[in-house]
């Protein structure tokens, strides 16, 4: 592999031409493929006066490397990077208020996890606010203020930082796009197809900028599928449906396919199961007694819909039903299969026997 780090632009027949940090430029011709992982970036909220700026408006790069934890922080946005920021921050002793615009915290996992996970954040003594509205804010040198609803309440809410996780854009300026004639999606991604085609051959697209699931364990497996795909090997296109979502905060949070509602919004016919790990004799002995495993089947065949996880390395357990999901395996036979005891993972087993109406031991 030959590294050549400068800033590249694409060019017609499948040239780049990168420029090094002397200023020199230099253009290389691929002799089959130019692959496009550019990736995304943070975003701020220039709309309600939220521009990241390093000092006082953070990003979650920024964070990253501060000196030290403030004594209180607003986070912007509930999504996984919000939470896990909030559960981190608040963990070294910081004054969390955690806003977020949609109704549910982690608004795109099932509603039970959300409110689970709120629960056991405002145990904590985080400041969890949903449906919430920002305005009159204004940033100074020593921190921030702002005007936020929520609740059918209104408060003015001053702190030193403000760290804004609400969403990340793709990298798609000043790459060559347009020179090119690549076409990009509604949302201002690479549009490609199954096989990470772009609209110009010989260019294709993967990761964050490619659209789909912004995350990193997508993003790698569809480079190996493109490398099998370029090298003429034999591949498996990448299932979209089945890529497991984690949130590591505490407790954590993982999930596999469709959350209850996308399955009531879809009218589907299906059957609940759900244990809890207050039941579970491993949890109990370590402590570790938050949550639950909440399984969606097909009424009629058994098919795993979907898999929800609250709790102790739930983004560990999650991928025993990623793998019966992508073998198309039913719940019956995850139930065939023995789980050793104690172990967490017999919460899956017992929530599958609920969805059949067979739970032992609740």
């Amino acid at each position: 592999v030959q590294w050549i780090r400068g800033e590249g632009l694409l060019e017609k027949g499948k040239k780049v031409t990168v420029t090094g940090a002397d200023g020199k430029k230099e253009t290389h011709e691929a002799k089959k493929a130019v692959v496009i992982a550019t990736g995304s970036r943070v975003k701020g909220l220039p709309q309600i006066g939220l521009e990241l700026d390093k000092n006082i408006v953070l990003s979650s790069d920024d964070v990253l490397v501060a000196e030290k934890a403030p004594a209180t922080m607003a986070v912007i946005g509930a999504g996984a990077v919000g939470c896990e920021f909030a559960d981190v921050f608040a963990s070294f002793g910081t004054k969390v208020s955690l806003i977020e615009v949609a109704a549910n915290i982690l608004p795109i996992e099932d509603a039970d996890c959300s409110a689970e996970l709120a629960k056991a954040f405002k145990k904590r003594k985080i400041d969890v606010m949903t449906g919430a509205k920002i305005s009159n804010v204004k940033v100074t040198k020593t921190g921030a203020s702002m005007t936020v609803e929520a609740g059918g309440q209104t408060q003015t809410l001053e702190v030193e930082k403000v760290l804004v996780a609400a969403g990340r854009a793709p990298n798609v300026e000043k790459i060559g796009l347009e020179a090119v004639g690549i076409a990009k999606s509604e949302r201002g991604f690479v549009k490609i197809n199954e096989k990470f085609e772009t609209s110009v051959p010989g260019y294709y697209a993967i990761g964050d900028v490619a659209g789909n699931q912004m995350l990193a364990h997508k993003g790698s497996r569809e480079g190996h599928v493109l490398a099998d795909l370029l090298g003429g090997q034999h591949a498996h296109l990448v299932n979209y449906k089945n890529i497991p979502s984690a949130t590591y905060c505490h407790p954590e949070v993982a999930s596999i396919g469709l959350t209850e509602q996308q399955c009531k919004d879809q009218k589907l016919d299906y059957k609940i199961g759900k244990f809890p790990f207050s039941a579970n004799g491993r949890a109990r002995t370590s402590g570790e007694t938050d949550g639950f495993v909440k399984i969606i089947r097909d009424a009629k065949h058994g098919e795993i819909l979907g898999a929800h996880i609250v709790g102790a390395h739930a983004t560990e357990l999650i991928h025993e039903l990623v793998v019966a999901r992508e073998n198309e395996f039913t719940v019956e036979e995850i139930d065939l299969a023995v789980h050793a005891h104690p172990t967490l993972s017999e919460a899956i087993g017992e929530a599958v026997l609920d969805s059949l109406g067979k739970m032992l031991h609740a």
